[in-house]
């Protein structure tokens, strides 16, 4: 007689995470190889952040997603309180970091902390449990009801964008907004009120490129788009009439990736000084050491991963609706991070500080993004012990 597999074995999930494990270390290991920091060893740090990620991943499978819901709104303004603290904070405690105060970096934090990194998570399961609770209450949608969603929805991303935006970061910006645009769209709303906000958020977006393109004073004076963020739009949108030195980083990323070719370079052969090798520019290096066929895996594992998280959401709402738009929140953030950050390395998404989730390097990039992989495993356990339940 065969023994059934654990509720708690997930082997899809955890054989695409010990992937992207190995993936990550490996390439940050050759990314230090360049010598830009030689007192440093990424590698073993990253290894240090996922071992502690690995055991918060642990004892998360603990509680259950009906605790997760009770508490999402804790978590939420935790969050929100962070951000703000870091807005707020003198330069002993966060001094900035290439023109961003992102982070708690002064001498009495031992480690430097991204707050914005952990109210991703915390917006994830705050907006879900909204959600919920609202069609809990509206089991029958109305205009009104779907526009009041809405409403609470993008007020919830509001809070903390208004503090991240001032750090400045854009690209964090736009990934809380993207997450909640992709659960509104998944929150069953009137198709016409989808369609008018989709073709809204489209002439906006088109709006705005045309403002930076053409009119570049204007968008820093009514957008607030700083100066750099502009030459980074430009150098994406017209990049053979930008200046070497704004072209610099697309170019060394092109270089980085062309020159590992079809099968790359192996270990210790990175050779292309890459500025932010180890964190943003993280899939260049893995582009140089392992080819395009290691590339391209890396790529496929990533489809695989969302793909798991789509599907994992739409069985799961049934029995769980919270833990379905938890499934649906961490893919949009997976997906956004994902597009953006390997769409920058080869050129046809503008450059930003959005890091590759699960292989860019980064203590507390890595350690919320194995707290959301946490949850996921959480509903994908619950699902799996529903299922063995009903058949």
């Amino acid at each position: 007689m065969s023994r059934k597999q654990s509720h708690y074995i997930q082997l899809d999930l955890i054989v695409m995470l010990l992937i992207l494990i190995t993936v990550s270390i490996l390439a940050i290991y050759n990314a230090q190889q360049l010598g830009q920091y030689p007192d440093k060893n990424f590698a073993l740090q990253q290894a240090v952040y996922y071992a502690m990620g690995l055991g918060v991943l642990i004892v998360m499978q603990f509680f259950d997603l009906e605790q997760y819901r009770k508490v999402s709104l804790y978590i939420y303004i935790l969050g929100v309180l962070s951000v703000f603290l870091l807005a707020i904070a003198p330069s002993s405690m966060a001094y900035p970091v290439n023109n961003a105060k992102s982070w708690f970096n002064g001498p009495m934090f031992p480690l430097t902390i991204q707050p914005s990194e952990f109210a991703k998570i915390g917006l994830i399961m705050y907006l879900s449990a909204t959600i919920v609770k609202h069609k809990e209450k509206n089991e029958v949608a109305t205009l009104k009801s779907d526009l009041w969603l809405i409403a609470k929805l993008i007020i919830i991303t509001l809070i903390p964008v208004l503090f991240i935006i001032e750090q400045p970061d854009l690209g964090t910006s736009i990934v809380f907004f993207f997450i909640t645009g992709m659960l509104i769209i998944l929150s069953g709303i009137d198709w016409k009120i989808l369609v008018t906000l989709i073709l809204g958020g489209l002439v906006a977006l088109v709006l705005a490129v045309f403002l930076i393109v053409n009119l570049p004073e204007i968008a820093t004076n009514v957008l607030g788009i700083k100066p750099y963020q502009i030459e980074r739009v430009m150098t994406w949108f017209e990049p053979g009439e930008q200046l070497d030195d704004d072209r610099f980083q697309i170019d060394r990323s092109l270089l980085t990736i062309g020159s590992g070719q079809l099968s790359g370079k192996g270990m210790n052969s990175a050779e292309v000084a890459l500025p932010e090798a180890h964190t943003d520019f993280i899939f260049s290096i893995i582009g140089e050491s392992f080819g395009f066929i290691g590339s391209a895996a890396v790529v496929f594992v990533f489809f695989l991963l969302i793909y798991r998280f789509v599907t994992l959401g739409m069985q799961s709402y049934d029995e769980d609706p919270y833990g379905s738009f938890l499934c649906f929140g961490f893919m949009a953030l997976v997906l956004i991070h994902t597009f953006q950050n390997i769409g920058m390395t080869i050129g046809i998404m503008p450059i930003t500080g959005i890091p590759l989730l699960f292989v860019s390097y980064g203590g507390s990039t890595t350690l919320s993004t194995m707290i959301g992989f946490a949850l996921i495993y959480k509903v994908a356990t619950e699902h799996s012990r529903q299922q063995s339940f009903l058949f």
